[in-house]
């Protein structure tokens, strides 16, 4: 058994390494001190020797953090395995008391673990474990096979992401949390109550797994959802389409008549007719942008309507509220200014003129928020999205279906559940628009080889005229639907007010998180707050 005696401190020895090369795990920037096993619950299914298991995380510094990992027996420890599936070797007596060497492996790589997490969703499994129980649960009836094809196949889909997905042929996507926190997680509390809200533009919640430990909340481990055919995520589609109209903007297909007046603003452009031609320079992308405006609307209606669910009871903008949200906003701008400026030896030539020419309206920025805690504002705060752009919409074909509730991963839990402006996710696809206008750009332009400074600047002028443009029907459409609930601001000068402020928001938290993660791409959130602010 390797949860007892010198397997188990090898385990635990081992796990520092492994969880450093995961991209789920969060801890990253922090100092592992330890990493011990608090929990082991065996799931019943075919083959033994397969635990979802509980460990907990300490640091050096700052509160321990627990994490899900599912470990399992390699059955077949010559054979080829994924990678990052193998967790460490461990010695094992085997059932005639001999000793050998054996791979313990993420068991979400098992296929018996997978199909057992399945059915232990279609027959709500209850299972007591050593500090409280694991519940299963079903809204929607489960099958476990396909009538054609017999038991229907698992696999892990894709690249890891700050959870796991298991795809389970063309019916269910299973999600597995792996940092587990005190209470619901928003994936499971989105699912049920847009469930009974009737949005049909998410996909359908069929049931969860949960861990309950005495009389608090239950924790989530798992949810299961119907498994939605598409054709790849909005982002993908939207570079596609980007890629014909670089094409055709280079080809000189279109001419200047089709730009937008320099210095248009957005909410003037969505409050009217896009302007005379860009139809024939964007192409029918603008009737996907209106449409994925009305969905978000859509969305930001049922998430805004009273409800007898006190976790989604829309409440009213405070003046406290607005101070709270004004200084949040200007404790994030210290901290990207301050990151820009020791990191600014590092970035790119192209960027680093861009960062200067920012550094020096550090001032006029953080100004930009004042206006929020200047005025009353008259509006509703409600649950959000919480992290909305075009990689959390799914593109099916004719539609679009919005995915993804769990928010920020990099923040708490109690603060993805929040509630701000339904403007906040509206901010974050605006700036998802810009950033699909610049990394099609680059991809464009890599793909031509080196060109003359003065065709350069030509499709910068393109890439401008596309986000507005695109933006301008976004905008517009989501202004349209959601004009009678009574979730944003009906005076244009606070919808101006709260708008602008979640635009700079988002462009000064990517600055951040680029400035961290991929120093190529920082001219993108620079080239946005520069945009914002002049």
């Amino acid at each position: 058994m390797f949860l007892n005696g010198e397997a188990k401190m090898a385990l635990e020895a081992a796990l520092p390494g492994y969880l450093l090369g995961r991209r789920w795990f969060g801890g990253k920037a922090k100092q592992i001190a330890s990493v011990e096993i608090v929990e082991a619950m065996p799931l019943r299914y075919e083959a033994d020797g397969a635990y979802i298991v509980i460990i907990q995380v300490n640091y050096r510094d700052g509160e321990p953090q627990r994490y899900v990992l599912p470990l399992a027996v390699d059955r077949d420890s010559d054979g080829v395995r994924q990678p990052g599936s193998v967790v460490t070797r461990v010695e094992l007596a085997d059932e005639h008391g001999e000793v050998e060497q054996t791979n313990l492996v993420d068991a979400t790589f098992d296929t018996d673990f997978t199909l057992g997490l399945l059915d232990s969703v279609r027959s709500s499994l209850q299972l007591k474990t050593g500090s409280g129980e694991i519940r299963a649960w079903h809204r929607l009836p489960v099958q476990a096979s396909d009538t054609s094809e017999g038991e229907l196949k698992a696999s892990v889909m894709g690249a890891e992401q700050s959870n796991t997905s298991i795809k389970y042929g063309d019916r269910y996507i299973l999600k597995l949390f792996r940092r587990l926190e005190e209470g619901t997680s928003p994936e499971l509390e989105f699912g049920r109550y847009l469930g009974r809200r009737g949005f049909a533009n998410t996909p359908p919640l069929v049931g969860a797994i949960e861990y309950q430990v005495d009389s608090e909340e239950a924790l989530t481990l798992a949810i299961l959802q119907r498994f939605v055919r598409n054709e790849g995520d909005a982002w993908s589609f939207t570079l596609r389409a980007l890629e014909g109209y670089y094409e055709r903007v280079a080809q000189h297909q279109v001419d200047g008549s089709d730009q937008m007046k320099e210095g248009t603003q957005l909410l003037d452009a969505a409050g009217g007719e896009i302007a005379e031609g860009m139809p024939s320079a964007i192409g029918d992308y603008v009737d996907w942008a209106r449409l994925l405006g009305r969905r978000t609307g859509e969305l930001h209606v049922a998430l805004g309507s009273a409800t007898e669910d006190d976790a989604f009871e829309p409440k009213p903008f405070t003046r406290d509220y607005q101070d709270s949200l004004y200084t949040a906003m200007q404790d994030l701008t210290k901290q990207a200014f301050g990151m820009l400026r020791y990191k600014l030896g590092t970035l790119p030539a192209e960027a680093r003129a861009e960062a200067v020419a920012l550094m020096e309206k550090e001032g006029e920025v953080a100004a930009r928020f004042e206006p929020l805690k200047e005025r009353p504002i008259a509006a509703l705060r409600t649950r959000c999205h919480g992290d909305y752009h075009l990689g959390q919409v799914l593109f099916t074909g004719d539609d679009f279906m919005i995915i993804d509730f769990e928010g920020e991963p990099v923040r708490s839990l109690a603060e993805r559940r929040r509630m701000h402006s339904p403007l906040k996710d509206v901010a974050g696809m605006l700036r998802s628009y810009h950033y699909a206008a610049y990394f099609g750009l680059l991809e464009y332009m890599s793909g031509h080889g080196e060109m003359p400074v003065e065709e350069t600047a030509r499709l910068e002028a393109w890439a401008r005229v596309w986000q507005l443009g695109v933006s301008a029907a976004y905008l517009g459409e989501y202004l349209a639907t959601v004009q009678d609930a009574g979730i944003v601001p009906e005076s244009r000068d606070d919808l101006q007010v709260v708008l602008d402020a979640h635009l700079l928001e988002k462009a000064v938290y990517e600055l951040i998180y680029e400035l961290n993660n991929r120093p190529d791409w920082v001219h993108i959130p620079l080239q946005g707050i520069l945009q914002l602010v002049r």
